[in-house]
């Protein structure tokens, strides 16, 4: 009984303040209504076409602007041809069916249907919406939320909303396909893919080995190759100011995938909210942003006239968006440096940082800066829970990019979807990243505190970055509506890959389960890729889905004689399914037919074995008593071109050998030289699709 009331009497306290939970319209409370119409549109940017996804013809779409305590009343029309939708209030403490996660918690909107929303605006401050479904997010479905206090104190003159995003020409679907397949072509399009050439120019042939040595794969900072960064649907937004003016800035970052370190011509930002919450003012000269976070910031504009950029850098140094303030003299945003792709010192770092804020490793001053998490201090203390009340969740963000397959604890949302919670009681996240890729993790419906080394000044957040092979830890009352309460990383694609879980409340009975998009938790992706060459030709047609593959593998060639090609002609087909383990290892079972001499068809049971070097293995044995050992290794030559050797035996037709040069000439195709020692030389065609 006394740990009942301790914990009750915990969340009454870190809620002082707060708009009460209360979902009804009270009487006299202004109803501020809103329509909005997503429809699909075409637009040409840079030279290219591409599907773009509006709201009221707009992208970004509308800024909703309301006061703390308004009634918002949205009507939201769907007139997309064929296509479903939902809409997302992120950052909004809203009624559970009002959240607008499809099937989880509001139903899915269908093509020509209408559905409105409505809820109470408890809190103020700078907030978005997106859609939830699939990723329409990345076509352009989002858009600014702004709610002004009930009684204003503002320290600015002039206020703008900034809305950052990321702008592919590309069907999203076939970007996601892109990335399962394992490819490499963005980084070739970004020009960071790692080479033995490109690391021996720069100095870093060891490390590069090093990293081989570990199996470890590449630091990746971003997955895609984007065409454009935007602020406002624009790569160059241009915004009133004055002189000497105090300008804030609501700066949202919509980007599906892309963080963007974030510096100003001023020489430094005034941080005044955090995802929509003030924070006391502190001032930052530059600082990394990650995906679905929020900041308020205030720029002071020179006291002469002059054209200001604050300037919005990708992460991968890939590309920018630049604000511009005021008229007069430009004077450009400071550049951060590239980083360095063979070494992984800024990873560690921010990892570091994250783990040990008293050693002041994350500070912003870092020329390439990390999230401004250790100077962000509530404006008043919290209630600290006695650790005796707190109920601690370790979770491992996990994933790898060869399969492109992400979770947490080494499982997708399709494995593990749900963390039961009870009303009242006190929640402790421990995050640790063991993937080399920042997580930005979003809590639906919920503010936590973001145990940052400021003690009961923590700030409360609803977005957190977790860098690579860092740690980050969160605290939070589940003290909202019982329901099912999304959980995931922001990474849009990271998401439908597998990256999230559900907060359900107990209280929603023992039978309770929750409902999932079908789609988003049984993705499956079709892919095929091989080679046709003149003297031989193999290839591989596979259904993924989740871990699990479904497969088709072939190959075919001539036998070489002393008369050059001709004879028997030799044929395997394996029909065969493959269960993923880790990124280290695979098992599986096949049925193989075949046409080589003194060979019938067979059973086949086995199991891949990444070694250390990246050198792939397959170690099989079949029902005719034979066995078989392949042994590949591929060397990046350079970022086009590979240069790939592999050996086979097999007890039952002997060893063969096969050297492979590469050229990479598109994301579909490419040139091949392929030398075989039963089969001989020949020249032909890769493809991927």
């Amino acid at each position: 009984m006394q740990s009942r009331f301790l914990i009750a009497l915990l969340v009454v306290l870190w809620c002082v303040g707060s708009v009460p939970l209360v979902h009804a319209q009270e009487p006299g409370q202004k109803v501020v209504e809103y329509e909005l119409t997503i429809e699909e549109t075409t637009i040409e940017r840079r030279g290219k076409r591409g599907v773009l996804l509006t709201i009221n013809g707009e992208s970004p779409a509308p800024t909703l602007r309301f006061t703390e305590g308004d009634w918002a009343r949205i009507t939201v029309r769907n007139r997309l041809p064929d296509e479903d939708t939902s809409t997302h209030w992120h950052g909004l403490l809203v009624p559970n069916a009002m959240d607008g996660v499809p099937y989880l918690t509001t139903p899915s909107l269908p093509p020509g249907e209408d559905l409105v929303f409505e809820f109470p605006l408890r809190q103020a401050g700078t907030y978005w919406y997106h859609s939830h479904t699939g990723l329409q997010e990345q076509q352009g479905l989002y858009g600014a939320i702004v709610i002004e206090p009930k009684e204003p104190q503002r320290t600015w003159d002039r206020e703008h909303v900034v809305v950052l995003s990321d702008w592919t020409h590309e069907d999203p679907r076939t970007v996601m396909r892109t990335l399962m397949q394992g490819s490499d072509w963005y980084a070739i399009q970004k020009k960071t893919a790692r080479s033995i050439y490109e690391a021996y120019r720069a100095g870093r042939l060891q490390y590069y080995f090093d990293v081989q040595k570990l199996r470890s794969m590449p630091m990746d900072l971003s997955d895609v190759a984007y065409d454009a960064f935007l602020a406002g649907g624009q790569e160059e937004l241009a915004l009133e100011a004055r002189p000497g003016e105090r300008v804030l800035l609501r700066v949202i970052n919509a980007a599906a995938s892309s963080y963007f370190h974030l510096t100003s011509a001023t020489d430094a930002f005034e941080i005044v909210a955090a995802d929509g919450l003030p924070v006391q003012p502190v001032e930052v000269p530059r600082f990394l942003m990650g995906v679905a976070e929020t900041y308020d910031l205030v720029v002071t504009m020179p006291e002469e006239a002059r054209r200001i950029e604050v300037r919005a850098s990708a992460h991968d140094a890939s590309g920018h968006a630049s604000i511009w303030l005021g008229t007069g003299k430009e004077q450009r945003a400071p550049v951060p440096p590239k980083p360095d792709l063979y070494r992984s010192d800024e990873t560690v770092d921010a990892g570091l940082a994250s783990q040990f804020f008293e050693r002041g490793l994350e500070a912003t001053e870092h020329e390439r800066p990390f999230a401004p998490y250790s100077h962000l201090r509530s404006p008043e203390p919290r209630v600290v829970p006695d650790p005796a009340s707190v109920r601690t969740i370790k979770m491992r963000l996990t994933g790898e990019m060869s399969r492109y397959l992400w979770g947490i604890d080494g499982k997708t949302l399709s494995e593990e979807s749900v963390i039961p919670i009870s009303a009242g009681e006190v929640l402790r996240i421990e995050m640790i990243n063991d993937t080399m890729m920042h997580h930005p993790m979003h809590l639906h419906g919920h503010f936590f505190r973001v145990l940052n080394g400021q003690g009961e000044f923590a700030p409360l957040k609803h977005t957190v970055d977790v860098p690579p092979m860092g740690k980050r830890t969160i605290e939070w009352v589940a003290d909202e509506e019982p329901g099912d309460w999304f959980f995931h990383c922001h990474v849009l694609y990271h998401m439908d890959a597998g990256m999230a879980r559900v907060f359900s409340y107990r209280e929603q009975g023992p039978d309770h389960e929750p409902s999932f998009d079908p789609n988003l938790i049984r993705p499956r992706m079709v892919k095929v890729q091989g080679m046709v060459l003149d003297h031989m030709s193999m290839g591989m047609a596979m259904v993924m889905e989740g871990k699990n593959d479904y497969y088709v593998r072939w190959s075919t060639a001539e036998e070489h004689g002393a008369g050059g090609h001709g004879g028997h002609r030799d044929e395997e087909v394996d029909f065969g399914y493959a269960r993923y383990i880790d990124p280290n290892w695979k098992v599986f079972g096949a049925y193989r037919t075949t046409k080589m001499r003194a060979a019938r068809d067979r059973g086949v049971v086995g199991f891949h074995y990444r070694a250390p070097y990246h050198f792939m293995t397959t170690w099989s044995a079949d029902t005719e008593g034979d066995l078989r050992v392949d042994l590949m290794k591929e060397l990046q030559l350079l970022p086009r071109w590979t240069l790939g050797a592999d050996f086979q035996y097999d007890t039952n037709i002997d060893a063969e050998w096969g050297v492979t040069l590469h050229y990479r000439h598109s994301r579909e195709f490419g040139l091949v030289a392929h030398e075989h020692s039963d089969h001989g030389f020949g020249v032909g065609l890769s493809f991927q699709f």
